[in-house]
């Protein structure tokens, strides 16, 4: 699916066809468009470690044959229009279908000349994703006859960058035993009592917070979004090997973490397996590179993680955080710290996560059971 550029980074290529609609103003021109993809390359690049890197080509402005009324959806992911999504994808590649080789892309990304309130989502997955994570028939334009690769990323004009990687992540994890290798993480049901910013969205982030845009899309509006977890960075194929620590809990062990967004620390993560499909990770968020200044706090974050878990529905999750704050809302306060928040007991399997000591920016963590 990708090959290699010649900057040494395994390359996405993807499609990002530019539709807007009768009666609507666009409110972004082209260069604008590819100004932001240019953005997402860029995150992509920090978040691999320079080992990922993302190409875009742009059409022109296609005309859809439709008001934007007639494709508009739920802002509530459980409650969309199947048929809208599927009738704008079809039209989308079809106004493509002319002018470009789908064969050369990894993905395609709609993007929209139209804003949140017209349409009803600012970003959406249309598979894997609102259409499921397999479809038996994938997308094929009507003249042509070309298929879409992989999947649909769809977005409106006021999509911010972490909506752009949150949404683009869904078709690049791919699909693996009928799981999305990256998942939603926020809660989907609560979702659907606080869909959006103004109806308190936040309400849905019980499992990630805002330490991962997979979560949050974004922790301030106007900032960049905050760097992806190790757990998002392991699913994705980012995290080098070699830097993650599996620990045996039975066997008390000392380990160096240093910040998860400096690929030169010789520890990025640790693992702790608890059984086949269940683990402790942990990881060291710091103010290093442009991403995960952009965090509520820094410290360690330890994440409980089931691989038997598929989604985010009814309170369980493939990943969550232990809170190690809980007087402090939407997980902002999850952080483990030197003083103060510096140890954690697992209750059900007896493991003992201490840290001991701040080591610039690394942390020095003993890792053992409890009686």
């Amino acid at each position: 699916m990708r090959v290699r550029a010649d900057d040494g980074c395994a390359r996405i290529r993807g499609l990002v066809i530019l539709v807007d609609y009768p009666g609507t103003l666009r409110p972004v021109s082209k260069n604008q468009v590819i100004e932001r993809f240019g953005k997402l390359d860029r995150f992509v690049r920090e978040m691999s470690y320079g080992k990922v890197c993302a190409e875009f080509d742009f059409t022109e402005w296609h005309r859809m044959p439709a008001r934007i009324s007639d494709y508009a959806i739920s802002p509530v992911n459980l409650q969309v229009d199947k048929s809208r999504v599927v009738k704008l994808i079809q039209h989308a590649i079809d106004a493509a279908d002319a002018s470009h080789d789908f064969s050369r892309y990894d993905y395609v990304v709609i993007y929209m000349g139209a804003q949140f309130r017209e349409y009803g989502m600012v970003g959406l997955c249309g598979y894997p994703g609102m259409l499921g994570w397999q479809r038996e028939l994938a997308f094929k334009t009507t003249g042509r006859g070309q298929l879409v690769p992989n999947g649909v990323a769809i977005f409106t004009s006021t999509a911010h960058l972490g909506t752009l990687f949150h949404d683009s992540a869904h078709v690049w994890g791919g699909v693996v035993d009928g799981k999305r290798r990256v998942p939603c993480l926020y809660d989907h049901d609560l979702q659907v009592q606080y869909p959006t910013i103004d109806k308190g969205w936040e309400n849905a982030l019980i499992n990630m917070g805002y330490w991962d845009p997979m979560s949050c899309h974004s922790y301030h509006r106007h900032l960049p979004p905050p760097g992806i977890s190790s757990w998002t960075k392991l699913r994705l194929g980012w995290m080098p090997a070699e830097k993650v620590k599996t620990l045996d809990p039975a066997l008390p062990t000392e380990v160096l973490l240093g910040p998860l967004a400096d690929g030169s620390a010789e520890t990025l993560a640790i693992r702790i397996p608890l059984t086949e499909k269940r683990y402790l990770l942990i990881e060291n968020r710091q103010p290093v590179g442009v991403y995960d200044r952009v965090l509520p706090e820094h410290g360690v974050l330890i994440m409980k993680a089931d691989d038997d878990i598929a989604e985010c529905r009814f309170g369980k999750a493939p990943v969550k955080l232990v809170d190690a704050n809980p007087d402090r809302k939407y997980l902002l306060g999850a952080a483990f710290a030197i003083p103060g928040r510096d140890r954690y007991v697992d209750p059900e399997f007896k493991i003992e996560i201490r840290l001991l000591e701040k080591v610039g920016l690394s942390y020095r963590i003993q890792v053992g059971r409890v009686n």
